[in-house]
C-alpha cells in the first residue's frame, strides 16, 4: 500500500514528496491535520508511539483566518503562518502525516481499531483519535463567499479586535450570536444584530445587549447579499414583515449562525449529542474504548485553536495511558497462560 507522504510543507511545499509504504499496523492513528490533531501527533510522537496523521487538509479551519491575535507566544499572525508552524513542529519531530486524504471507515476488529482511507487503503491501530474538526454554516448570500476573509468573518473573540471604531453587522440570534454582539460593543464604534426571525438566546444576554447604546437590533430582517468589492461595505437586508429593502454600512460582518461538526465518519459509532458533537471524558475518551476525540468535534462551548491544540494533547497522552494498560493487560494474560 503506497500513499504520499509530504516531508517539506513548509519549506518546500511544491518539492521533497516522496513515497513510503504506509505500515499496516501502528499505536496512534489521528484523523484531522488541524490543531487538535496536528498537537495530538506531536504528543504522541514525543511518547514513542507508532503515529500517523491523516487529513484532508493542514491547519484546518486555521488557514481560513486572516490573523490570529489570541494564540499564547504570538501577538499577531496569520492563520496560514500558524498552520505551518504547527505541522514543521510535527515533521521535526519525524512525524508521518498523509495529506489530501480521507477516512471513510472506522471500525474494531478485535482489540485494534481499522482505519480505511479514501481510496481502499486500510491500517490497523491500537487507537484513533477523531481530529476532523468543524465546518462554519454560512448564509449563503451573494457576495459572503467572495469577501471571506476581508470583513465577512466567522469568530468573533479571534477577529473583533480587528475592528476596533468600526462599525459592524453580527449575523445570528442565537447565544453565540447575541454574545459576539455584547463583546464587540466594547471594541466597534457601532454593532448592528441582523437575525432573520425572533431572537433564540437566553433572556440574560438579551436584556444585556438591549442595555448598550452602541447596538442596534434589527429581527425579522433576512440578508440578501454582502456589499463590497475588495472589502466589505456593508449588506443589503429585507424586512420580512414589510419587504421593504434597505442597506446597512458597516466594515464588518460576524457570521455567528453556528458550526456543524464533522463527525459523518463516526455517525452510529460513538456517542453523540443533538447536535452531533462527539461526547468524551476528561481525558477525551469516547464511549468506545480506543477512540478519543479532540477539538471542534467535542462537545464544548468555547471552538478556538489553543482549546482545541490542548484537547490534542489530552488525547495523545490518554491514549499512551490506555496503550500502556493494553500492554500490561497482554503480559499478565501470557504469564497467567
Amino acid at each position: 500500500m503506497d500513499l504520499q507522504f509530504d516531508v517539506g510543507f513548509m519549506n518546500n511545499r511544491n518539492e521533497n514528496v516522496s513515497e513510503q509504504t504506509m505500515p499496516n499496523y501502528v499505536d496512534v492513528v489521528i484523523v484531522g491535520a488541524g490543531p487538535a490533531g496536528l498537537s495530538a501527533g506531536i504528543y504522541a510522537q514525543r511518547k514513542g508511539l507508532k503515529t500517523i496523521v491523516i487529513g484532508s487538509s493542514i491547519g484546518g479551519q486555521v488557514n481560513d483566518t486572516s490573523s490570529v491575535e489570541n494564540y499564547p507566544g504570538f501577538s499577531s499572525i496569520s492563520g496560514e503562518a500558524l498552520s505551518h508552524m504547527f505541522y514543521d513542529h510535527a515533521i521535526s519531530l519525524d512525524l508521518s502525516v498523509i495529506k489530501d486524504t480521507k477516512v471513510i471507515e472506522i471500525s474494531n476488529q478485535g482489540k485494534a481499531k481499522l482505519v480505511v482511507l479514501e481510496k481502499g487503503n486500510a491500517i490497523r491501530a491500537k487507537t484513533v483519535v477523531i481530529a476532523t474538526g468543524s465546518t462554519h454554516r454560512t448564509l449563503g448570500v451573494k457576495g459572503e463567499n467572495r469577501l471571506a476573509g476581508k470583513g465577512v468573518v466567522y469568530c468573533a473573540i479571534c477577529d473583533g479586535p480587528l475592528f476596533q471604531d468600526r462599525e459592524v453587522i453580527v449575523a445570528g440570534g442565537g447565544n453565540s450570536a447575541v454574545e459576539a454582539a455584547i463583546d464587540l460593543s466594547k471594541i466597534a464604534k457601532k454593532v448592528s444584530l441582523v437575525h432573520r426571525s425572533l431572537l433564540r438566546a437566553d433572556q440574560i444576554l438579551i436584556d444585556r445587549m438591549n442595555d448598550l447604546d452602541n447596538i442596534d437590533v434589527y429581527l425579522e430582517t433576512q440578508i440578501l447579499e454582502v456589499l463590497g468589492e475588495n472589502r466589505v461595505k456593508g449588506v443589503r437586508v429585507k424586512n420580512k414583515n414589510t419587504q421593504v429593502e434597505r442597506d446597512i454600512q458597516a466594515d464588518g460582518v460576524f457570521v455567528e449562525v453556528g458550526y456543524t461538526p464533522n463527525t459523518s465518519l463516526v455517525n452510529g459509532f460513538v456517542e453523540m449529542n443533538d447536535r452531533g458533537e462527539i461526547l468524551t471524558d476528561t481525558k477525551m475518551q469516547t464511549n468506545v474504548p480506543g477512540i478519543f476525540a479532540a477539538g471542534d468535534v467535542v462537545e464544548g462551548h468555547y471552538k478556538q485553536i489553543v482549546i482545541a491544540a490542548g484537547d490534542g494533547a489530552k488525547a495523545a497522552l490518554s491514549a499512551s495511558e490506555y496503550i500502556n494498560y493494553l500492554s500490561n493487560e497482554e503480559e499478565l494474560i501470557n504469564e497467567i497462560a
